[in-house]
């Protein structure tokens, strides 16, 4: 194989990492200012977006080390038996392309990835080399985010969380079933030790509220930003409750940052034998919504469920909005008296808006014009709720709400 530049690699191990999904690449059309004379590029750079907790937006070059891997993994398109194109970067490369785009102000941090090379510890040790590199040598302060390889070596892992912010060991897919059928080198059991060792080693690197209140020297640090994780969905029959069971678990047990849904897609060659179950993105969509209910809003897995159609959630309609449709006795909601448990179950009303609400009817009674300046939109809420100048009457039993409050059609077009 002739030798590749930087450019081909960074193209072909940019390209290959869009498969993670921990953090969300922006859209743009390709520009590319060497055919105009002109200055900048859209294409084939590595840098994606991510977003903090507190909506920060910070661009991270994503890269995988390699794409080759010893693995067979058959949803995965850098399987070994895999007709793609091949690039590996050095530990040096991946530090001075990292070091060149931060003092470019292209981007904050770093998000790294990679196959498996000889085994996992080896692939390890590499990774965990070009933080160390960037943290002790060249004073990087920047994000890190290293995708951790489950069968490597405790003592790696630990290394690992020394210098990168936020960890990540990929669960691959909801069962371990799944996991044995599609992915029989890797173990369901192997996967969940190398997250419960984070968890242990976050927990450890937290001081206690006496050791903050005596001053005392704080633990070292490991992985500031916690961990996470990524599940493919749609590579096996599961369904969606299946999946949202997993999550919970996860969540408990883990302490999760976040659970990532990759929608599988039929790739060429990579997805031989793989079945297409629904529409991948939008229920990769309706999975993340189900998500953000159960951790943020109150709902029980079930009660997802109740909206949902022999264990799929509905694709037509989100999952708040579907529940709603099925527990209809528990409106209309008087928006000026609920609790703020309630009014978050209340379609088309998140969690700030919520706030707004409860802040504003201090002040005296809502009426149906002042929510239109705190809710984007007033016409899907107007079914569930009531307030000083509007009841919805036989609007929240009746048989074409569905109808009424689902997204219309639309024609798509080529071009």
């Amino acid at each position: 194989m002739a030798k590749r530049d930087t450019i081909e690699k960074l193209e072909i191990l940019a390209d290959a990492a869009k498969y993670d999904a921990s953090c969300a690449s922006s859209g743009s059309v390709k520009r590319n200012s060497r055919a105009t004379g002109g200055i900048g590029s859209t294409t084939g750079s590595g840098i994606c977006h991510s977003y903090a907790p507190d909506g920060r937006c910070i661009s991270l070059l994503k890269i995988l080390m390699t794409n080759f891997c010893i693995y067979d993994c058959r949803y995965c398109v850098n399987r070994v038996s895999s007709n793609v194109a091949r690039a590996r970067f050095s530990v040096d490369e991946v530090v001075k392309l990292t070091l060149d785009f931060y003092k470019r102000n292209y981007i904050e941090g770093l998000f790294l990835s990679s196959g498996i090379i000889r085994n996992s510890d080896y692939t390890m040790e590499q990774m965990v080399e070009i933080a160390r590199r960037l943290r002790v040598e060249h004073r990087f302060g920047g994000y890190i985010h290293l995708k951790t390889i489950p069968e490597a070596s405790p003592e790696l892992i630990e290394a690992a969380g020394r210098y990168a912010d936020r960890m990540s060991i990929n669960i691959e897919l909801p069962t371990d079933r799944s996991i044995e059928d599609y992915a029989p080198e890797k173990s369901g059991n192997r996967i969940r030790k190398a997250m419960a060792d984070v968890k242990g080693h976050l927990e450890a690197a937290r001081p206690s509220r006496q050791d903050v209140r005596r001053n005392r020297k704080r633990p070292p640090r490991f992985a500031p930003g916690g961990q996470s994780t990524q599940m493919i969905v749609g590579a096996d029959d599961t369904d969606d409750g299946a999946i949202l069971k997993t999550s919970t678990t996860l969540y408990s047990g883990y302490k999760l940052k976040r659970v990532y849904y990759s929608a599988f897609s039929p790739i060429p060659d990579a997805s031989k034998d793989l079945p297409l179950i629904r529409p991948p993105l939008m229920r990769e969509h309706r999975l993340y919504q189900a998500d953000w209910l159960l951790r943020f809003y109150g709902f029980e897995r079930s009660e997802i469920m109740e909206g949902a159609r022999n264990g799929m959630l509905d694709l037509d309609v989100d999952p708040k909005l579907a529940w709603a449709l099925q527990r209809r006795e528990k409106f209309p909601v008087d928006i000026n008296r609920a609790d703020r448990e309630m009014l978050l179950r209340v379609p088309g009303l998140g969690s700030r808006g919520v706030d707004r609400i409860i802040r504003a009817r201090r002040h005296g009674a809502l009426r149906l014009g002042d929510l239109g300046k705190i809710v984007q939109s007033v016409r899907k809420i107007q079914p569930f709720i009531t307030c000083t100048d509007w009841q919805p009457r036989g609007l929240t039993d009746s048989l074409h709400l569905r109808a009424q409050l689902a997204p219309k059609p639309q024609q798509l077009s080529l071009f």
